[in-house]
């Protein structure tokens, strides 16, 4: 039986259905004790996976409790020390440095940088060496409290699936997304966790056949 097209609206509701609400980087759940260690995690997963960030993630917490401030004046030896495991670590001792000296500006203060419009924050951040599209979005969502659609790998290859690939452009894929629905912060983060759990069961297009979205192979219906 061939499937009716769905709305962004209805493969939410489908996937949360058989899934469940996420609970994923929330306040004291794992790797989220606090939100400067979603930032540094954010750096740090750039280009590998969790396995490798997380003896990193459990050493700066040992050597600085991941305190920005205690970051701010370790040596470039000292972290480099730290986060190696992770991988491209030369790189990502200075975006750390780098977003630490932009939390300076300030103050370090979250409530404050929370006040400030989402697409000035966005700017900032982009404009800081080592911080691209996603990385910057994840903060902005998982720090700062700003809703948006992360596009990512996960994300491009089951919208794929669903038979509406996605734009090459992030911002115009990210774009295409968020105007299909008024989703909160809540549902936008659960949506993406949705896909990125999903994501790391589902990799491969038999998986895909075997899963409960198949029915929506190319079914998913956008506005354009």
């Amino acid at each position: 039986m061939k499937a009716t097209k769905i709305t962004l609206n209805e493969l939410y509701n489908i996937m949360e259905t058989n899934m469940g609400p996420q609970v994923w980087l929330q306040d004291g759940t794992d790797w989220a004790e606090s939100p400067w260690e979603v930032i540094y995690g954010s750096i740090l997963v750039q280009n590998t996976n969790w396995k490798n960030v997380a003896p990193s993630l459990l050493k700066l917490k040992t050597a600085t409790n991941f305190d920005p401030e205690k970051i701010e004046h370790l040596s470039l030896e000292e972290l480099t020390d730290l986060i190696r495991t992770s991988g491209f670590y030369t790189r990502k001792t200075q975006t750390i440095f780098n977003i630490c000296h932009w939390l300076e500006n300030y103050q370090f203060d979250l409530a404050k940088i929370k006040t400030y419009h989402q697409a000035d924050l966005r700017h900032e951040l982009l404009s800081l060496k080592g911080i691209g599209n996603e990385t910057a979005d994840y903060i902005l969502m998982y720090v700062l409290d700003k809703a948006n659609f992360m596009v990512d790998a996960y994300s491009r290859r089951l919208f794929g699936w669903l038979g509406c690939k996605l734009p090459s452009q992030y911002q115009q894929a990210q774009a295409l997304i968020e105007a299909q629905v008024t989703f909160d912060l809540e549902k936008w983060q659960n949506f993406h966790a949705l896909i990125v759990n999903y994501g790391k069961t589902v990799k491969t297009k038999i998986a895909f056949e075997e899963s409960f979205l198949y029915n929506y192979q190319v079914n998913l219906k956008l506005n354009k």
